[in-house]
């Protein structure tokens, strides 16, 4: 090995790798790669940084237990835009609203769901998470006789039906023959029975009982068994 006189100051300096690491490291580097339609190379890499400019969708709850309603506001990020691998992802989440009484406990909220949001991944898991809260003082209905634990439960199916609109979860409903047995058994049950109570002004027949399963009052007798008509469950299977 050939001796070599330095004579300027080394401000920096890098370290060669042997020819063996670099032909080792080269496969994985392309693994890492993908092309697009037109054969154009698209690096993917785990770091999201905010465009300028996102997509944004609004909704807004109305709750009986608040004189104000709520303003829901999720922004998504549209990834590898223009490529075959374009796909829409959820980004940030902002709660506006004129009731103060609630103001911490959003802001903590919010910016939480924010972070999963932008650590990627499979962020359905909020939506179940958010459902299972039960405020101590009791819940709500909404207008068509859905129960409703809570307010957070309220923000958990928001954003449920957010990524059921652009793709990352599965639209609810009901196969076919599953579907044509409910409607019928609901329209036998509207030429058959009329009642009044509680829930008279919803979309489902009069009488109907509360689902222990999709928490909406749509259960009636059918047949000597009780049935829902909102998601076919049955006590006889």
């Amino acid at each position: 090995m050939s001796k070599h006189t330095i004579g300027k100051k080394i401000v920096k300096y890098r370290v060669q790798k042997p020819e063996a690491d670099k032909s080792a490291t080269a496969p994985a580097r392309e693994g890492k790669a993908r092309k697009d339609g037109g054969g154009k190379v698209v690096w993917m890499h785990e770091k999201l940084e905010r465009p300028e400019v996102l997509i944004g969708s609004t909704y807004k709850i109305k709750t009986p237990v608040s004189d104000h309603a709520m303003y829901l506001t999720i922004n998504d990020i549209m990834l590898n835009e223009g490529t075959e691998h374009e796909h829409r992802r959820p980004f940030e989440i902002f709660i506006n609203s004129k009731n103060l009484d609630h103001f911490q406990w959003i802001v903590a909220l919010t910016r939480i769901i924010s972070a999963v949001f932008r650590k990627g991944g499979d962020v359905a898991f909020l939506t179940e998470e958010l459902k299972a809260v039960f405020d101590p003082r009791g819940g709500y209905w909404q207008p068509g006789g859905k129960f409703m634990p809570s307010i957070v439960a309220e923000i958990g199916y928001v954003v449920e039906r957010h990524l059921q609109t652009i793709g990352l979860m599965p639209q609810p409903g009901l196969d076919a023959s599953r579907q044509q047995l409910v409607d019928a058994k609901r329209a036998e049950w509207e030429q058959r029975h009329k009642q009044q109570d509680a829930f008279a002004q919803s979309s489902y027949p009069e009488g109907a009982q509360l689902c222990l399963k999709c928490s909406t009052a749509a259960v009636v007798m059918m047949d000597g068994c009780m049935t829902c008509l909102a998601c076919g469950e049955s006590k006889c299977g």
